[in-house]
């Protein structure tokens, strides 16, 4: 007997098939984390929440596009969303809005400054104010410490321009304000650290890789100096979220 010929709806097949296959419906699920993950990343809401950013995430590729207040911005939210799991990829469209500094000028420096200690959680940004002329930094305001005095003015000097630093910082005895802990999302934590690494004289040609798991950070790569290898453990320790740093750098070879 002839089997009887049945059609089904070519929308019903299509279904059929993406549910089946199921590479579709999952690409859209894991591009809808991505999404949000970038936007509920502590960078994004902390350091870069005044900025319009759109992130737009198609089979893993994103694209970032919208405006930001500095050029430091643009980078940081591009390493921010390349460290989420998941992305292949960032197409970074980003425009920096506004009249800039010029390079290696005396505004553009106190910019740096107040970026590279933004990322610290032994020291202050809000609380330090700084100033330059000619390359020479002056930080003024108060810390809660003498230790903590010293490490702001080497994060200054260490900042590529600056010429010197005249730290006026008062060590006061005044006790923070308690604050609850803030999570720090691993993808937010691998920026903050490429970000700094990349700012310090000290540090910026170094061939480091940055990788973070809960908190623990893993750093691959060469140095040339063994002190350039502590250093770079040094500066990661000192970034928010951070629990504890494995360095894995060697020594680059003569």
């Amino acid at each position: 007997m002839r089997q009887p010929y049945l059609l089904f709806p070519a929308a019903i097949i299509g279904a059929t098939l993406l549910v089946a296959g199921g590479s579709p419906l999952a690409a859209s699920a894991m591009d809808g984390r991505i999404e949000a993950s970038a936007r509920n990343s502590y960078n994004f809401k902390t350091y870069l929440k005044d900025d319009s950013i759109k992130v737009e995430s198609s089979a893993g590729v994103v694209t970032l596009t919208g405006t930001v207040a500095q050029d430091d911005h643009k980078s940081l939210a591009e390493g921010t969303v390349s460290g989420l799991p998941g992305v292949k990829r960032v197409n970074n469209l980003l425009v920096v809005a506004g009249e800039q500094p010029q390079e290696h000028s005396d505004a553009w420096l106190c910019m740096k400054v107040k970026t590279a200690l933004a990322f610290h959680k032994n020291v202050s940004a809000t609380a330090t104010e700084v100033s330059a002329l000619d390359g020479v930094v002056t930080l003024s305001g108060s810390v809660g410490s003498e230790a903590k005095k010293e490490l702001t003015g080497e994060y200054a000097k260490d900042v590529d321009g600056v010429t010197e630093v005249r730290n006026d910082l008062a060590v006061t005895d005044l006790k923070p304000a308690r604050t609850l802990g803030e999570k720090v999302d691993d993808a937010s934590i691998t920026a903050q650290i490429k970000t700094e690494l990349l700012f310090r004289k000290s540090t910026h040609a170094l061939a480091t890789r940055v990788a973070t798991r809960d908190g623990v950070v893993t750093l691959h790569g060469e140095a040339e100096t063994a002190a350039e290898r502590e250093l770079a453990t040094k500066v990661a320790e000192d970034i928010k979220g951070v629990k504890h740093v494995n360095n894995r750098m060697t020594l680059r070879k003569a």
